[in-house]
């Protein structure tokens, strides 16, 4: 009898309501090779770490929540990086959808390639993925790789890809202020997001602290150290130069 795959989870969330429509059962999964100066989860980057747990175990705890979906909510996978662990997703996903179950992936699309096999595993599972949260940490490759310690190159591809096939994306945008809070690089953001034609919604995300205490607890040096979050004021200026009220089709999710 073949073993069930099994996937490296670092938590779950009942009820969350800001990673996609509704109200939805949050599988954070564990591992990820980008290092965000601004992460709030550093201990979702060991790769093969956290809880090993199966497709249906998942699932059966995620549907014990389903009488408080609604009509718009379901489940959203995000992370860490899920993309790391795509044969475990593509098999969640499947079943999650075969009990009519609305699925979000949460990723930031560094593992995105056209190389096989990826390539092939990831359009199984867009078949059945309803709705692609897709942060794009910065614009510019240089910048994003000092934000990340990786360029974006993989990013944009991935941006460009999922408008080619018109598969719904819900962009997210961190601002932060001595990072990606500069008119110049909201503009040139604003620009390429013009170009795609599958954008649902375009939210900023206001840096915050609040996830300074693991770096501490994991003795890893913080790097905004000293850095406040926006003030208001920029957070409205970066809504308004990304015109992120362009950008309704979520409604209609």
């Amino acid at each position: 009898m073949t073993e069930p795959l099994r996937g490296f989870v670092h938590s779950t969330e009942s009820f969350g309501s800001v990673d996609g429509p509704g109200i939805r059962f949050i599988i954070f999964m564990q591992g990820c090779r980008m290092r965000c100066q601004f992460c709030h989860n550093p201990d979702t980057w060991n790769i093969g770490g956290g809880n090993e747990m199966t497709s249906d175990e998942l699932l059966d705890m995620a549907l014990q929540y389903k009488p408080f979906w609604g009509q718009k909510g379901g489940i959203t996978v995000s992370g860490g990086e899920p993309l790391l662990q795509i044969d475990f997703l593509i098999e969640l996903f499947t079943k999650a959808k075969a009990q009519g179950v609305h699925t979000t992936l949460d990723t930031c699309g560094l593992p995105f390639t056209y190389d096989e096999p990826f390539f092939s595993q990831f359009n199984k599972l867009l078949a059945v993925t309803d709705l692609i949260l897709l942060d794009i940490k910065h614009i510019d490759s240089q910048k994003h790789k000092e934000l990340t310690m990786w360029p974006n190159e993989s990013i944009i591809e991935l941006a460009k890809y999922l408008s080619e096939i018109n598969k719904p994306i819900w962009v997210r945008h961190v601002l932060i202020p001595e990072r990606t809070d500069y008119d110049e690089f909201l503009i040139r953001l604003d620009a390429f997001l013009k170009t795609l034609k599958n954008i649902v919604k375009v939210e900023v995300l206001p840096y915050h602290k609040m996830g300074v205490y693991k770096w501490q607890t994991l003795g890893i040096p913080y790097q905004l150290e000293g850095i406040d979050p926006p003030t208001a004021e920029r957070v409205e200026n970066a809504r308004k130069l990304l015109h992120t009220e362009d950008y309704k089709g979520y409604l209609d999710l």
